[in-house]
């Protein structure tokens, strides 16, 4: 009999400790489980210890609820001008209500992974290839809207897609290159001629102020020269008024001066002229003096004969 008791108590605490380990459940941080009762949806467990019904209630699914990354594999896409290329990335994505990502969709991994293959070719698809090239943001941004939109029903938040690589074809990707190549030799040859135009202005530039300068500098140098004639010209017309005034007063030594003056200029002429000549003249200083006195005694004869007929 006791033995029988025994067994039977022995048999309710193994029962108990069962019973307890199918209620108490614990919940780790960063994940939450949903509990269905009869195979429906009751509640949902977040991080920290918790109590169900055993045999009665169990747990669904265990819910991730940190972001996570999922790569998208290469895939080819063409383009709005006909050009295939490679391209992948990843999707990052944060579950917010765990029924739902468990109950709306089947498989969520698989499912946003295909949403975002499928709309990837879809959005580079509709454009070119350069803007492929050039407007990745852009990209990103449509990839992220429109996935972001579709997923919102499964409680989920898709908080970025990034396009990590797009892979033209080799032909395609040789000519860029060359199309590179000839776009900086353009711009190089543009900014040689550039540079030898702004020379060559430059140079003309210089080449004028040298000439406004030359002319400058012989309109200074003729207006020097013609102040000096002129000044030249008022000091002999003035040496001439006063020779003339002297030999009207009867100044024999002033015309003495004038014709000797005059004598030793032609002299000065004669003698510096380029062609080879040969002139006789009374050269010595005896014969200078000589016409001089007869040229001065000439006048003299002539100033009398004009002082009498005054008279």
């Amino acid at each position: 009999m006791n033995i029988g008791i025994d067994t039977f108590v022995i048999a309710i605490v193994i029962l108990a400790v069962v019973l307890l380990f199918q209620g108490v459940k614990s919940v780790s941080q960063g994940m939450e489980y949903t509990v269905e009762r009869f195979g429906r949806y009751t509640k949902t467990l977040a991080p920290g210890l918790h109590f169900i019904i055993p045999f009665m209630d169990k747990i669904g699914s265990k819910m991730n609820m940190m972001e996570t990354v999922l790569d998208v594999q290469s895939q080819e896409v063409i383009t709005k001008d006909n050009a295939m290329i490679s391209a992948d990335g990843v999707v990052f994505f944060q579950v917010l209500d765990a029924a739902k990502a468990s109950y709306e969709v089947n498989d969520l991994q698989r499912a946003i992974l295909n949403l975002t293959m499928t709309n990837i070719r879809t959005v580079m698809g509709s454009m070119d290839l350069d803007e492929l090239l050039s407007q990745r943001d852009k990209i990103n941004a449509q990839l992220l809207n429109v996935v972001d939109d579709a997923t919102t029903p499964w409680g989920v938040k898709v908080t970025r897609i990034e396009i990590k690589d797009i892979q033209p074809p080799r032909d395609l990707v040789e000519a860029l290159s060359r199309q590179m190549k000839a776009e900086r030799l353009k711009r190089a040859a543009i900014l040689e001629a550039e540079g030898v135009k702004q020379s060559e202005i430059l140079k003309a530039d210089g080449e004028k102020q040298a000439t406004i300068l030359e002319a400058e500098g012989r309109k200074e140098a003729a207006f020097r020269d013609a102040e000096a004639r002129e000044r030249s010209a008022e000091a002999e017309a003035k040496a001439t008024t006063m020779v003339s005034s002297a030999i009207s007063a009867g100044d024999i030594n002033a015309i003495n001066y004038f014709v000797a003056n005059n004598y030793i200029k032609a002299l000065e002429t004669i003698g510096s002229a380029p062609n080879q000549k040969l002139v006789f003249m009374p050269l010595e200083a005896s014969s200078v003096i000589g016409a001089i006195g007869g040229i001065t005694e000439l006048a003299k004869a002539s100033m009398e004969q004009q002082q009498q007929d005054k008279k």
